[in-house]
């Protein structure tokens, strides 16, 4: 996948209650938005430490990191955040799992939902890999969305190296990540404990 940032979206006018980010890449997108100073002395709620990082490298300083997934992250918003006068600003990407804004508007929360990146799926393989692939020197691939795991196997398809990959290892950050791979075979699937990076990393590790 590439992750393109939305060049001066709109942040609006509104006071903000607080800022929810639920991708390293929402941080790294709004980072660079001309008028990013005017959210960042609020407090950011983020999805897992990565996340949180790239928060605080975006130059937040009141994070609030919630392990886990989006459904973590919903129990600490309700939990830390009393007042739901104010709507909170929902940085995110083009393509989302979950519907965070209607969760919560059942809580009685208004979110502003801002598309400030979007993933583009890459259609051919770099040719390191696919020569590593053909070589038999990849044991595994970590895949963090369905999506991206898709597009990892159309692009194997597309260098006729399908059949290889899908012999190979493929450490997945949930059960919905690896539909795809389900889908197609994959001899050998594995599902983190928990869906966050450290989990699949540490899954891949062991």
């Amino acid at each position: 996948m590439r992750i393109e940032p939305v060049a001066d979206v709109d942040l609006g006018c509104e006071p903000w209650g607080a800022v929810v980010v639920t991708s390293a890449n929402a941080c790294r997108a709004i980072a660079a938005h001309p008028e990013v100073a005017r959210l960042r002395p609020l407090r950011l709620f983020a999805v897992g430490a990565r996340t949180a990082q790239a928060a605080e490298q975006a130059g937040f300083s009141n994070i609030v990191s919630a392990a886990g997934g989006l459904s973590e992250l919903i129990s600490v918003l309700l939990e830390q955040i009393a007042d739901r006068s104010l709507p909170l600003l929902y940085l995110a990407g083009t393509d989302r799992s979950g519907d965070l804004a209607g969760v919560m508007a059942t809580r009685g929360f208004t979110v502003r939902t801002l598309v400030v990146y979007r993933a583009v799926a890459e259609t051919t393989l770099p040719p390191a890999v696919q020569a590593r692939l053909a070589a038999g020197e990849i044991d595994g691939v970590l895949h963090f969305s369905a999506r991206s795991a898709h597009a990892f196997l159309a692009a194997a398809a597309a260098a006729d190296l399908l059949s290889r990959s899908l012999k190979i290892q493929h450490y997945c950050l949930s059960a919905q990540v690896a539909s795809p791979l389900v889908a197609a075979a994959a001899a050998a699937i594995h599902i983190a404990p928990a869906p966050n990076e450290q989990a699949l990393v540490d899954l891949a590790g062991g």
